[in-house]
This record gives structure tokens, C-alpha cells and sequence, in this order.
């Protein structure tokens, strides 16, 4: 079944991003809705990142502050090798059709994890690129963002620079540092170009992994929750261990396997592996 128009594949390759709305079913929707929720009624037990992923690193992560009564749980790693729907909503959906007809026919799971703002969430999430935290010898490397709740401009939506998947690929480092995040000129400008990436819950907002973007802090009462999965062409080959190590990296999910290697020209220093349960404490340093 085709899922995309001719013009809705030229938005994506022009601008970097396309939003689809009813990504996944209501009924996904609500099952994935109702097992974020759990996790957050468990994090009320938890005074600091609890559980454990395949590298032994915290699945769960909460923001500081984070307590039973005003719970700040703002990650879940890999939570499709734990929760049967969020693994249908990367394996099944209407998600990795829409990937194989960008880059497709042959993708290939590359990891995921759930970020969550919820109400007065003060995480903010500096201005970066996907594509230098998990090198491939290409670039068909597409995120997808679900969005579990409906996300606006006021509950720190994923902000965009329109077209900048088509510029350079910048550091993450700071001399000897690795940030996470650009140099502050790089951001100022993509500040000056976002467009944020609004739309109700079930919609899905597919990125370029070299598409500028960042989010602002949770300024409402509503949540903001987005299930993340990377996907990439089956012929891109990762050059950087996984931040988010899965037992299920690399698997097929649209297509077939071809044992083929393509390579892309492009320079630039490897990522540090974060060493907590995510990225957020890289970009305080």
C-alpha cells in the first residue's frame, strides 16, 4: 500500500521532516498511552534512574527534582524489548512503511527510547543532529517521532530548521568536550529559521538524521510524549557503538537483507557513548 504522495516525499527531501498524522491506530495508540502512564505511576517508587538496558546502563530516567508527587520521568530506554506495544509500534505500524518508501525498500531498527516533558518538565534539549551520535557509512538514517500525547506550541513541541539536513554536518564536541549539542552561533541561527512540530497524539513527525533540531522546556499543564525509533537503509552500516544498545539492533523490518555496503564522504569526530541513562546529562556539562 502506498502512505505517501509524490508531494508529501518532495517535503520530506526539501525540508528535512513531514508530518503524518494516524501513524499508528488508536488502538496502539491507547495501549502505548496506558503503559507510559505504569511507568510513570512506577517512577513514584523511584528516587533516581532505576532499571537496567543491555549495557547495564538505567532504562529509566528522571529529571532532577523529579519526586512521588510531582513525578519527572523524562526517559525510557529501548522500551520495545519490554512493552509488547510500544515493539508493535516500531515493528508493526504504519511507521516502517513510511520509512520504506523514504529510503527504503530494505530498513533496517536501529534503537529507540521515549522522551517525555511532562507538566512543567524543565528539560530542555539543546540544538543538535541525529546523524553525529550514530554514524553510518551513509546518511538514509530516518527518526521517528511518535507522538503519544497531543503536542503544541506551548508544551515544548520538537523545534526544526527547515533544510538543514542538506548543509554540513557539525560537531557535538567543544575543543576537548563533548557537549551534545552545536556550537552557540550554529544554534543562534537555527533558532532564527525553527518551525515547531505540532500535531495531535497518533501523529508521527519522520526527521533526517541531519536535520537541525531541538525543544524548549514544558511551559503548560499538558504532557508531552514522543516514542523515538531509529531506522536506517539496510545498506548503511553503523561506524559508533549504539547510545541505546537493543538486542534487536539491526534487525529487518521492511525488505530484505542484502549484505551490501554503500558508503557516503563526510568528516567529522566520533560520539562519546553516554555513560548515565541518556544524552540530557552530556548537554549540561
Amino acid at each position: 500500500m502506498t502512505n505517501l504522495t509524490d508531494q508529501q516525499k518532495e517535503h520530506f527531501w526539501d525540508n528535512g521532516y513531514l508530518l503524518v498524522e494516524d501513524a499508528v491506530s488508536e488502538d496502539l495508540l491507547e495501549q502505548m498511552q496506558t503503559q507510559f502512564d505504569a511507568w510513570v505511576d512506577e517512577s513514584k517508587s523511584h528516587a533516581s534512574p532505576w532499571g537496567a538496558t543491555f549495557d547495564r546502563r538505567p532504562r529509566f530516567d528522571v529529571e532532577s527534582g523529579h519526586n512521588a508527587e510531582r513525578p519527572a520521568l523524562r526517559r525510557v530506554n529501548s522500551p520495545v524489548e519490554i512493552s509488547q506495544a510500544y515493539h508493535d509500534g516500531m515493528m508493526s505500524s504504519r511507521v516502517p512503511d513510511v520509512i520504506a518508501e523514504l529510503i527504503g525498500p530494505n530498513i533496517k531498527y536501529h534503537h529507540s527510547k521515549i522522551n517525555s516533558k511532562l507538566p512543567g518538565a524543565a528539560t530542555e534539549v539543546k540544538w543538535h543532529q541525529d546523524f553525529p551520535f550514530t554514524p553510518h557509512s551513509n546518511d538514509d538514517l530516518i527518526t521517528a517521532l511518535v507522538f503519544i500525547d497531543t503536542v503544541h506550541n506551548d508544551n515544548g513541541p520538537l523545534e526544526i530548521a527547515p533544510g538543514s539536513h542538506r548543509g554540513e554536518i557539525h560537531s557535538l564536541w567543544d575543543g576537548d568536550t563533548f557537549v551534545a549539542a552545536v556550537a552557540d552561533d550554529v544554534a543562534e541561527w537555527c533558532r532564527s529559521q525553527s518551525v515547531s512540530c505540532t500535531g495531535p497524539a497518533g501523529a508521527c513527525c519522520f526527521m533526517h538524521t541531519r536535520l537541525l533540531h531541538g525543544s524548549a522546556p514544558n511551559r503548560s499543564d499538558q504532557p508531552r510524549t514522543l516514542f523515538i525509533s531509529v531506522y536506517s537503509a539496510e545498506d548503511a552500516i553503523p561506524l559508533s557503538p549504539n547510545p541505546v544498545p537493543s538486542r534487536l539492533e539491526g534487525r529487518i523490518v521492511r525488505g530484505r537483507p542484502t549484505g551490501n555496503v554503500r558508503s557516503v564522504p563526510f568528516n567529522f569526530k566520533l560520539p562519546q557513548k553516554p555513560s548515565t541513562a541518556s544524552f540530557f546529562d552530556q548537554q549540561k556539562m
